[in-house]
């Protein structure tokens, strides 16, 4: 069976109060463990994908929100500049890996390559194909000199999708999040499930595995990516 189709979708935390305690649990658990992972000199590279508006932002949020700033970064990632093009697509991200003992938060990731590359045809087949083994040697690499790779995949399904697409034009608030593109890239839908599909068949590794997510209920989907990252490094 395909993974997207296997997720519960729906799964929730029972009550406000329990998930406020468990999430406040866990933040002190990774704060703490950041605190070691500073005197071990080990890494923590978490990259997160997922379809537009399944809450990757608020999960960031919860994840960094006790850390030490000091020790940590997010990585917003859009389309590469430029002087990006001018150079293998996984070079930007090489110059951004963590020193020792830091932690690096990626929003969108390297997967770019065979998820809206592919579909929006910005990589070749050829490309997007080889992509698959390329990244799984970039991981290796990052995991055979310690550092810890946790990967993320919020999945929502298409029905919630649209009530919050629908939700960020309605409210002022929000409105920023919402534009032409993500309408564009939800027409695709099939198609980026396929890549996807493809993707967590070709790069779920012993070393650097994916944990995907059902995530149309937020406060358990925010639970589930803190639990999955202290999985890793704890």
């Amino acid at each position: 069976m395909a993974i997207l189709d296997s997720l519960r979708y729906d799964k929730a935390v029972d009550s406000k109060s329990e998930y406020e305690k468990e999430l406040k649990e866990m933040q002190v658990r990774l704060l703490k463990r950041q605190l070691s992972l500073r005197d071990e000199g080990r890494q923590v590279i978490v990259a997160f994908e997922g379809w537009d508006a399944a809450g990757k932002g608020g999960a960031i949020k919860r994840l960094t929100e006790l850390l030490d700033p000091r020790g940590y970064h997010v990585w917003p990632i859009s389309a590469p500049t430029e002087e990006e093009r001018r150079h293998h697509y996984l070079w930007r991200f090489w110059r951004l890996m963590p020193e020792r003992g830091a932690i690096a938060v990626f929003d969108r990731s390297w997967y770019g390559r065979i998820l809206v590359e592919r579909v929006e045809g910005f990589a070749k087949k050829p490309e997007w194909k080889r992509a698959h083994r390329e990244i799984n040697e970039f991981e290796r690499h990052l995991t055979d000199d310690g550092a810890y790779v946790v990967k993320v995949f919020l999945a929502i399904t298409k029905e919630e999708q649209l009530r919050r697409f629908k939700e960020r034009e309605e409210n002022p608030l929000k409105h920023y999040k919402i534009g032409p593109e993500d309408w564009r890239n939800r027409e695709k839908w099939d198609e980026y499930v396929g890549a996807a599909e493809d993707m967590f068949a070709e790069t779920d590794s012993p070393n650097a595995p994916w944990k995907v997510i059902g995530a149309n209920r937020k406060w358990y989907a925010r639970l589930q990516v803190l639990h999955q990252v202290l999985k890793v490094i704890e």
